[in-house]
């Protein structure tokens, strides 16, 4: 039941955020702002007049861009970053690195999105950087822990007495014995990176605040709540069914110890 709930709940906000944008044609305020439903807009208008079915087709692309953008960006920083810092001699280098990249994960990741808000650092790029970084010490230790229970095996013994290089080694051998860890840390994460992206988008972090996306949404139109509940709730609606979507299938994923049937 768990499963099924989990694809559902998952698969309409991504159908919603790649195939919507195919079924209605530009967003634009062409009518008055905070109708309700009806028979010309079926959810609505939102508080600049602009429809709110075609708003929730729209809106999905944008997060699931800064989303996936920021976290792919700390894998390909962090999966390198860890399995050099295994691979070295100098132990201290790789103790030191560590506890560096502890101080980066004790901060409160809306803390430094406020923060970057408030200094006027607004772009998209500013806030894909600082996700990804959020994101980078947790993935470092994910990746070192997966990395050292594999450098411990015969097998990297036997390709060094071999001669095989260091790169081979550690970038090759050991980075393909860390990919399964990756991979089942990766759906969870990215539950948490779309949570501190919609938060930021919430404080007027990233997008403009016109963009048809389903955090700036919810954000431009909370005043209106009572007037126009579909114009918060259906987005909002997305945004939960999304992340819950993505834990569900992960926990399924993680319970059965395989990929979904």
């Amino acid at each position: 039941m768990s499963r099924v709930l989990g694809w559902v709940l998952l698969g309409v906000p991504l159908l919603a955020a790649l195939a919507g944008p195919l079924l209605t044609g530009p967003v634009h305020a062409a009518s008055v702002p905070l109708l309700p439903p009806g028979g010309a807009h079926p959810l609505g208008t939102d508080v600049l007049g602009r429809d709110v079915l075609a708003l929730a087709l729209h809106g999905g692309g944008s997060v699931l861009a800064l989303a996936g953008g920021a976290l792919a960006l700390s894998y390909l920083a962090g999966v390198p970053l860890a399995l050099a810092a295994v691979g070295q001699p100098y132990r201290w280098l790789d103790r030191w690195l560590t506890r560096g990249l502890d101080l980066v994960l004790a901060l409160p990741g809306l803390l430094v999105l406020m923060v970057l808000a408030a200094t006027g650092t607004r772009t998209a790029g500013a806030l894909v950087v600082a996700v990804a970084l959020l994101q980078l010490p947790a993935v470092v230790r994910i990746v070192r822990g997966a990395a050292l229970d594999a450098g411990r095996r015969g097998a990297v013994e036997a390709m060094a007495l071999q001669g095989e290089s260091w790169w081979r080694i550690h970038f090759d051998y050991i980075g393909r014995g860390v990919l399964a860890p990756v991979a089942v840390d990766a759906g969870g994460r990215l539950s948490l990176v779309l949570y501190l992206v919609a938060s930021a988008n919430f404080l007027g972090l990233g997008l403009d605040p016109a963009t048809a996306d389903w955090a700036v949404l919810v954000e431009r139109n909370q005043e209106a709540l009572f007037l126009q509940p579909c114009a918060v709730l259906v987005p909002a609606g997305l945004l939960v069914a999304l992340c819950t979507g993505i834990n569900l299938t992960v926990d399924h994923h993680l319970v059965t110890g395989r990929g979904p049937s």
